[in-house]
């Protein structure tokens, strides 16, 4: 079955397609509600879809190649609907990234080992919780050997950062000693984590920049009583949490330093919640945690800083002194950005090796389009089978795909 054919099917007008799957976004007025819609969908299937349950709603995504995933899609629109959740396909897309490289399989490896992920296919790496945004492979099409403009930054626990550098055999650089590089010099920022608190109540706990844990699941339905009680912890602590829930166990996670808010009342909430998996037979598995972000390097912050925020649709962070943008729903990566002097005039004209990919449905490319350029960017290759690239006003390169 065609994306088309999928799109056209009766009972799925609240879904769209996106790379390899359907998804639907369910606003939601509590995370409590939201987890209601968990529970009916862990009865409709026998294994569990990939859920995202926020303080605003559920996102949900399905296959889109059968018939089934058809008859699946609409049964979980008429679940909520039933229960008063309105779907809003706008708040739809899915931000990836891609690297150029003249040696593939080295860079593949490198990337691979830092980021714990999965091959995809031959040429692109996968999150196998799906909660972290994948990575695809091009050739180089011609050498680009200063720095990119672009780098990762990856928080995973001081265990697992230091297995990374033994495997890689390498040193980190840097002016905290956290950056490598693969060798074609793309750059990440491997930052090791840290224990929430020191007592065991919150034992289950890392920081990765945000506080998450992950409990491994038997079933669909331990995912759902797991997640209904975590969101009504929440709502009663007034602390909203994001509980990723996925065929193989369920990950917890603060979003990005909001448990440095009110660490006592955080260590509180996560100390219940741990107490609730453990009242389910569940122990956590640290293994599992990850936290990536993306940081931009410009000489005009602000300039760079709007045109992103307009093409995602995300927020400026609010605190003092930090440059963060992040998506609203929390379901896409923080970008951060950082001051980069006027006279690298070199690095500032070189082509990044590193660009995004904004996956977005058909009906809303060309709005995504127009926007990008009123906000400052500029097109450098017109829609063609259902990509558009775009470069923001420094030259930082994105292609808006329309899954058709």
């Amino acid at each position: 079955m065609k994306a088309t054919e999928f799109q056209q099917a009766g009972g799925v007008e609240d879904w769209r397609v996106l790379g390899s799957g359907a998804s639907a976004w369910f606003d939601a007025p509590s995370q409590t509600a939201g987890a209601a819609l968990v529970g009916r969908i862990a009865d409709l299937a026998p294994g569990l879809p990939d859920l995202d349950l926020r303080s605003g709603g559920v996102r949900v995504r399905i296959g889109a190649s059968s018939d089934l995933d058809v008859e699946l899609a609409s049964a979980i629109s008429a679940a909520a609907q039933d229960l008063g959740l309105p779907a809003d396909p706008a708040a739809l897309q899915t931000v990836q990234f891609a690297i150029d490289a003249a040696d593939r399989s080295s860079v593949m490896s490198f990337w691979r080992t830092a980021l714990a992920y999965e091959p995809a296919d031959d040429n692109s790496l996968a999150d196998a919780l799906r909660r972290d945004p994948p990575i695809s492979f091009h050739r180089l099409d011609q050498p680009r050997p200063l720095r990119n403009r672009i780098h990762f930054d990856v928080s995973r626990s001081p265990e697992a950062v230091e297995a990374v550098k033994t495997a890689l055999g390498t040193e980190a650089y840097g002016a905290w000693q956290l950056t490598l590089a693969d060798t074609e010099g793309n750059e990440v920022d491997l930052v090791p984590g840290g224990e929430l608190s020191e007592g065991p109540e919150t034992a289950d706990w890392q920081v990765v920049f945000g506080a998450m844990t992950f409990y491994p699941t038997s079933s669909p339905a331990q995912e759902a009583a797991l997640a209904t009680a975590v969101a009504g912890l929440a709502d009663d602590a007034g602390v909203p949490l994001m509980v990723d829930l996925r065929p193989d166990g369920v990950t917890i996670d603060s979003g990005k330093d909001l448990w440095e808010e009110d660490v006592p009342r955080f260590a509180a909430l996560a100390g219940r919640v741990q107490a609730a998996a453990h009242e389910l037979a569940l122990a956590a598995d640290p293994s599992r945690l990850r936290f990536v972000q993306f940081g931009i390097d410009a000489v005009d912050v602000p300039a760079v800083r709007d045109f992103w925020t307009t093409l995602l649709g995300y927020q400026h962070d609010p605190r003092p002194n930090v440059s963060d943008i992040y998506d609203p729903r929390r379901l896409n990566p923080v970008i951060i950005f950082q001051q980069m002097g006027a006279a690298d005039e070199e690095r500032l004209r070189q082509r990044n090796r590193i660009h995004f990919d904004l996956v977005v449905p058909d009906d809303q490319a060309r709005a995504r389009i127009d926007a990008a350029v009123a906000a400052g960017g500029r097109i450098l290759a017109e829609p063609a089978q259902g990509r558009c690239t775009l470069a923001d006003p420094e030259g930082n390169e994105v292609d808006i795909v329309a899954p058709a």
